[in-house]
C-alpha cells in the first residue's frame, strides 16, 4: 500500500469515526432533567385488533382480539379465530391469572407467585400494562444505568429477578424496543412497538410483536404474539370484564 492510499484510508476511518453517533452519559442531575418516560394514563380502556399466535410445535392461530382493560385493575381479552367462537377468554387482575383456552384446553388459574414456580416468570399486573401500552416497565431510579444514542435512551433495570433493556425515543417517551431476561435465564421477552396513534392525547401502540420464553415440564417454550389494533378507545365509564370457567 503506498503513503497516499493508506493517508486516505485513514482519514476514511477517523470520518467514520467522527460521524458515528457516539452515546452521552448523564450524570444524575442531568438523567433526571432529559429523561420523561411517558406513562399511559387511563380510567377504563377498550380495543379490538387483529392477532396471530405462533406457538413452539409450528401451530399457528389468527383472528381477531378484544381488549379491555381498568387502570392498575384489571386487563381482560378474548381471541376468536376467523370461524367466529370465541377461542380464548383471559382475566389478569392485581394477584392472578385465569385463562380459559377452549382452543387447546390449556386453562390457567394461577397466582403470580404460582406462575413463577412454574414458568419461571415473576410477572405481575403493573408489569404486563407496562409491557402492553409500551412504557418503560419499572418506575425509574438512579440505580438505572441511562445514557443516549441519537433519539433515543437507553435504559437497563434491574428487578425482582428480571433484567430490562428499554429504547425510548425521545420525541414521545414512549418504548420502542424492550428485551427482558430472568437473572437465571429461565425465561425472556422481546417486544417491539413499530408505531403509535393518539389516544387521549397521548402516544399509544397500535402495533406490536411480542416474543415470550418461557419453562415448562416439556422444556423450554416460544410463544410469538403480533398484535395490530384498528380501535383504541379511552373510556370514563366502567367496562365489565365478564369470565368464567
Amino acid at each position: 500500500m503506498t503513503k497516499a492510499s493508506s493517508g486516505i484510508l485513514i482519514l476514511f476511518v477517523l470520518l467514520l469515526l467522527g460521524c458515528a453517533k457516539k452515546p452521552n452519559l448523564y450524570t444524575s442531575d442531568e438523567i433526571m432533567q432529559e429523561f420523561n418516560p411517558n406513562y399511559f394514563d387511563f380510567k377504563y380502556l377498550s380495543a379490538r385488533g387483529r392477532i396471530v399466535l405462533e406457538e413452539s410445535n409450528g401451530k399457528i392461530t389468527k383472528g381477531t382480539i378484544n381488549l379491555r382493560a381498568q387502570k392498575d385493575s384489571v386487563i381482560w381479552f378474548s381471541m376468536t379465530p376467523g370461524l367466529g367462537l370465541e377461542a380464548i377468554r383471559g382475566l389478569i387482575t392485581t394477584d392472578k391469572v385465569r385463562i380459559k383456552d377452549r382452543l387447546n384446553g390449556n386453562d390457567i388459574n394461577l397466582s403470580f407467585e404460582e406462575m413463577n414456580d412454574r414458568f419461571g416468570l415473576q410477572l405481575s399486573l403493573q408489569l404486563i400494562q407496562n409491557i402492553l401500552y409500551a412504557n418503560v416497565p419499572e418506575e425509574f431510579s438512579y440505580r438505572d444505568r441511562l445514557i443516549r444514542i441519537g433519539r433515543y435512551f437507553e435504559l437497563t433495570q434491574a428487578r425482582d429477578g428480571f433484567r430490562f433493556h428499554s429504547r425510548v425515543n425521545t420525541s414521545h417517551g414512549k418504548v420502542s424496543e424492550l428485551t427482558s431476561n430472568t437473572l437465571d435465564n429461565s425465561g425472556a421477552l422481546l417486544a417491539s412497538y413499530p408505531t403509535f396513534e393518539n389516544v387521549n392525547n397521548q402516544p399509544f401502540p397500535n402495533k406490536m410483536l411480542l416474543k415470550i420464553t418461557f419453562n415448562t415440564d416439556e422444556g423450554i417454550q416460544n410463544a410469538i404474539i403480533h398484535l395490530d389494533l384498528n380501535r383504541i378507545e379511552y373510556q370514563d365509564e366502567p367496562l365489565s370484564f365478564p369470565f368464567q370457567f
